[in-house]
């Protein structure tokens, strides 16, 4: 023991910690907590939680040998593995007298601490030489263990100092409507800026930690923005606001970084349903809902479909899924091969009469500029790409922006407003950034300015670009701005089944019906996707896939983990969220970030419509599982809280009306001649699947437009 750790790891405490984590994971034939690197990790997360280990743990510990001693006349370490277990089940089930800390709180404390030790990454502390993973089949590496290193193409950027005083067009955001639209104007000779608040990181920067990622956020992000000065707040319905952390999930956080979601995405690429531009016309409009029909139609934005697949790349099937409109073209590459559970699930799906086919994903099936085909690894959502087969903005659109030789790239800067006059024309930004301790504003002039930073992001941006014309906020004369945010419910089932389902093959989705997306009868307004989810991590599988049954520690648990990890199954799929007026982004009147900028206020709740047709598609997808020979099925049910996420759309909606939308259907902000908006914030309904792809679309067709006008 380090003498650093000896006041987490003390002569008293070390004994019984030793004998209570090998009673939550005990050796058999794979190794026990101890033996599996665990007291390594609690040492690092003691350093990081003080007050969790010496106000919790630490107690807690004392007080459990305490009454082993008072039961039993031994120390907790002295006692049979019985006599232990007997102990815990009393902690587990608060069955102490006078304990001096909450026992459920240490007892769940405890055990996931040692839970993400042993089954987490190796390189956070824990899991010595991979040995759990062994263990339940997960393997996350790709399939050629001999795969070269990422090759990355270095993105150049420029400083404060580097900036030119004007540009032709200024984007902000760098992400998936961001780089398309840089790509677009470079390509047409215009001098582009963009601007990113996240920074440019590589590879090895973005790292794999299973607790620290997209996916799973326990102890925060591996991308952006830091944990320290960047709050938002939600406000409570007594009209009081709580602070959120980025890596909570009410802050609703999308990845701060170049290339932005799309650098850790799963890369799911559908084209909305025809119908998701007509809801209203196809349903009418529910109570307390904003539902609305597009201003443009899918034969509109077609073509833009089509260039977003062949230019970013797609790989997949274009004949798969009937009946969600039409298409001119196939796809730029074949679907990556069915994996085992996928086989399963198809032939389900033929045994109950549903279309089913693969998934549309922006990832390599095959070498593509330059870059190989998919290495099937098991850490994809949440992570990069270890062969760079993901295609996303950093890796395709703006590496073509910057090689046109008009484009800038300015990382670690926030646009703090936009600078307009009289409310109709944008006349550049001001920028802000922070450069060892000092924070450094700058102001640069812009013959256009494009706002991609994501659809809270991108609210709260023109909310604090009020002037004397617009004092509520930039494009907010009829107060629309921040409204309508929307993301996706998500529901469906888990099952396990007696023989093995899960070959360990990456990304992992690979089928899916789209059978359920509208006509579904009973009033239901929409509907939704339904696929088998990604690849899981072991860390996702303990905390959310085991049935609700099922041991979770001792012998038991580990028998559970190593028998069910690959035998079980996961569907489920997003539905068309119903937008609300009252689901909003709105400015912080107490909080300010770390450059005393208002932070996004975020409030709203999911329309009881959203509900009524998540639960439709949770039943169908126990349908498919049961079809498929589960032997055992469970479904999830969402909450009812705001619904934004990393699909987060709607607050500065298109539309022709001004009085209800913010830009017009091009997405250029209503009354501006020069100001557009690139991302998810004008969509008007977000489909029921994901995003992306429309995104990418409207970016080509805002960017389009812009040339025009330039």
């Amino acid at each position: 023991m380090k003498p650093s750790d000896q006041k987490y790891f003390s002569s008293e405490v070390s004994p019984v910690l030793e004998a209570v984590v090998d009673r939550m994971i005990p050796e058999d034939a794979w190794p026990s907590a101890t033996d599996g690197g665990v007291l390594a990790y609690l040492q690092r997360r003691a350093g990081e939680d003080v007050a969790t280990w010496m106000d919790l743990i630490v107690p807690g510990l004392h007080a459990l040998d305490a009454d082993a001693s008072a039961f039993y006349r031994r120390p907790f370490s002295e006692l049979s593995a019985n006599e232990q277990d007997g102990l815990l089940r009393d902690l587990e089930h608060d069955n102490f007298q006078d304990f001096p800390v909450s026992q459920k709180l240490f007892f769940s404390t405890l055990l996931s601490l040692v839970i993400e030790g042993y089954y987490g990454s190796p390189g956070a502390g824990g899991n010595r030489g991979g040995k759990s993973w062994e263990m339940i089949g997960f393997r996350p590496g790709p399939v050629s263990e001999l795969h070269e290193p990422v090759l990355e193409t270095e993105l150049p950027q420029r400083t404060f100092d580097q900036l030119r005083d004007r540009y032709d067009v200024i984007v902000v955001g760098a992400g998936a409507g961001g780089s398309v639209a840089a790509a677009v104007l470079a390509e047409s000779g215009l001098r582009v800026l963009v601007v990113e608040r996240g920074s440019w990181l590589r590879y090895s920067e973005i790292g794999s930690d299973h607790a620290r990622n997209h996916r799973f956020s326990k102890y925060g992000h591996n991308t952006g923005p830091g944990l320290e000065g960047n709050p938002r707040t939600i406000l409570l319905a007594n009209g009081d606001e709580r602070i959120t952390a980025p890596f909570e999930g009410d802050y609703h956080n999308n990845a701060m970084t170049v290339g932005g979601g799309t650098r850790v995405y799963g890369a799911q690429a559908w084209r909305f349903h025809s119908d998701d531009f007509r809801m209203a016309t196809r349903y009418g409009i529910p109570n307390g809902s904003s539902l609305s029909d597009w201003p443009i139609s899918y034969d509109e934005l077609e073509p833009y479909y089509e260039r977003a697949e062949w230019e970013v790349g797609v790989s997949g099937d274009g004949d798969a899924h009937p009946g969600r409109g039409s298409r001119r073209l196939p796809y730029p590459m074949p679907a990556l091969p069915r994996t085992l559970e996928a086989e399963r699930l198809a032939q389900a799906a033929a045994k109950l009469g549903w279309d089913a086919g693969p998934v549309p994903l922006l990832i390599n099936s095959v070498e593509r500029d330059g870059r190989p085909a998919c290495g099937r690894c098991g850490q994809c959502v949440g992570f990069a790409c270890p062969t760079n087969s993901k295609n996303g903005g950093h890796n395709t659109m703006l590496l073509r922006a910057i090689n046109t030789g008009n484009c800038d790239l300015i990382c670690d800067t926030m646009v703090e407003r936009i600078d307009s006059e009289a409310g109709r024309h944008a006349t550049g930004v001001r920028l802000v950034h922070e450069v060892a301790g000092s924070i450094q504003r700058r102001q640069v002039r812009a013959g256009h300015v494009v706002i991609a930073a994501g659809a809270i992001e991108s609210a709260r941006l023109l909310l604090n670009s009020a002037s004397d014309a617009e004092p509520q906020g930039l494009g907010n004369r009829n107060g629309q701005v921040g409204r309508n945010l929307q993301g996706h419910v998500y529901t469906g089932a888990y099952a396990l089944f007696d023989d093995p389902i899960q070959d360990g093959l990456g990304p992992g989705v690979s089928i899916a019906t789209c059978r359920f997306a509208h006509g579904n009868g009973d009033g239901i307004i929409g509907g939704g996707m339904l696929a088998n989810e990604f690849t899981r991590l072991p860390l996702i599988h303990w905390n959310r896939a085991l049935g609700p049954d099922a041991a979770r520690w001792g012998s038991s648990g580990k028998v559970m983990m190593r028998e069910s990890y690959l035998r079980t199954s996961h569907v489920q799929g997003p539905i068309q969220d119903i937008p609300t007026p009252e689901s909003r982004v709105r400015l912080s009147p107490t909080i300010k970030d770390r450059f005393g900028i208002p932070v996004a206020q975020l409030s709203g709740s999911v329309h009881p419509e959203s509900l009524r047709a998540s639960a439709m598609l949770g039943e169908q997808a126990e349908i498919w599982l049961w079809a498929a020979g589960a032997r055992q099925v469970w479904r999830t049910r969402p909450g009812g809280g705001l619904s934004a996420g990393q699909h987060q759309a709607g607050t500065l909606r298109m539309g022709n009306d001004p009085l209800t939308s913010v830009t017009d259907p091009h997405g250029r902000v209503h009354g501006y001649d020069n100001l557009w908006v690139s991302d998810g914030s004008v969509h008007v309904t977000n489909g029921g699947v994901n995003p992306v792809l429309t995104i990418l679309a409207l970016a080509f067709r805002m960017a389009e437009n812009l040339v025009k006008q330039a």
